[in-house]
């Protein structure tokens, strides 16, 4: 890491002042270049703002997606994270024009999932809220209970893990607010969604945001108009997402929405083109087989406690109703199921075969017929 992004005191996980000392400043253009080294692309945020840096004057009068944007591949940083990239020479390029300049994470490009804890004086939300998913007990005592290291900390004791914010082993970053950003390394292949620790739809806590696909991180080191972001005594890499946090994350929706049959999601495809060979029935069909195998295929996302038998033994039982019903080939059911099943656990093909056959069996004796599927 740079010099010096890291001196700051080693345990302030409440609202003060004290993370923000702590040695020279180090310059845009070193964390820039520090982050591509690690494989991180980024991208200019304003100076001593959080927001990224300006579109040129075409592209905020000109509407258009990032992805037809002609700036982008010219070498310009318009759309903030859409533009981040791990090349020298653009970066340099990049700062050498303005300096100032702080340093945006995208932390899709990156592999990363942030844990973006908030320390802001709010009304606590009623129970339900807290954790959603979860209702806290009557017998739990919210007397103290006042921001998100509060109810990132209940979550963790309710599971019977260690608190994440005093997680030494990965890298954390002090907030100027007196928040705390607790950086992580998904999984491969693990494509989380970001989220608010405010939203009645997809939240992990209150007060607890996630940042990953589809969103950016500040790079410790920068510096805002409310203070720097300094790194904590500890790790200096994202340690790998610990598995009960990645369970957490799956339940409170944050994996993204399985794509809809034939539209590119390799499982999917594959089914619902065997059960179009199959003729009759042909949309509903593939639309039952596509949605089961599709629960399978998502276990990929979660390394352990996702259900993973359940959910190929409920797919196995449908294929063969589909199968009963003369709707699908028993060839292909399987094969369909096999590489849902392998895509999610590549290691466990014999256990995955015996559910999947077991199950299949039970399900040719309940065939499903057209008005089971509507």
């Amino acid at each position: 890491m740079p010099p010096d992004l890291g001196k700051s005191p080693s345990d302030s996980r409440c609202r003060s002042d004290s993370g923000r000392g702590g040695g020279r400043p180090v310059s845009g253009l070193q964390t820039a270049l520090w982050c591509a080294g690690r494989g991180w692309p980024v991208h200019p945020l304003a100076p001593h703002r959080k927001t990224p840096g300006a579109n040129c004057r075409e592209c905020r009068v000109r509407a258009h997606t990032p992805r037809d944007c002609p700036c982008i591949p010219a070498g310009r940083w318009c759309h903030g994270f859409h533009a981040a990239t791990t090349d020298v020479s653009r970066i340099r390029a990049w700062w050498g024009r303005r300096p100032g300049s702080g340093v945006g994470v995208a932390c899709g490009g990156a592999g990363l999932l942030v844990i973006d804890v908030d320390a802001h004086d709010a009304p606590l939300p009623g129970r339900e809220r807290l954790l959603p998913g979860i209702t806290v007990p009557p017998a739990v005592s919210l007397d103290g209970l006042r921001h998100g290291f509060h109810s990132l900390a209940l979550l963790a004791a309710l599971r019977g893990r260690p608190d994440p914010a005093g997680d030494s082993s990965t890298l954390r970053v002090r907030t100027p607010s007196g928040g705390m950003h607790i950086w992580y390394a998904a999984r491969p292949g693990q494509a989380w969604r970001c989220s608010a620790g405010s939203s009645p739809s997809r939240a992990l806590a209150w007060q607890v945001d996630v940042r990953a696909h589809g969103g950016y991180i500040i790079a410790p080191g920068t510096v805002t108009a409310a203070g720097p972001y300094t790194a904590l005594q500890g790790a200096r890499r994202p340690a790998p997402l610990p598995g009960w946090l990645a369970l957490e994350l799956a339940r409170t929706g944050h994996l993204p929405a399985p794509p809809p049959p034939g539209s590119g999601s390799p499982v999917p495809r594959r089914a619902a083109a065997a059960v179009i060979a199959a003729g009759g029935g042909r949309a509903a069909a593939a639309r039952a087989l596509a949605t089961v195998l599709a629960e399978v295929s998502d276990c990929a996302f979660v390394p352990e406690g996702a259900g993973f038998s359940g959910r190929l033994n409920r797919a196995a039982y449908t294929a063969g109703g589909l199968v009963g019903a003369g709707r699908l080939s028993g060839a292909d059911a399987e094969s369909a199921l096999l590489a849902a099943a392998l895509h999610a656990r590549p290691a466990q093909e014999r256990r995955a075969l015996g559910i999947i056959r077991g199950a299949m069996n039970a399900g040719r004796q309940r065939p499903l017929m057209p008005g089971d599927l509507s």
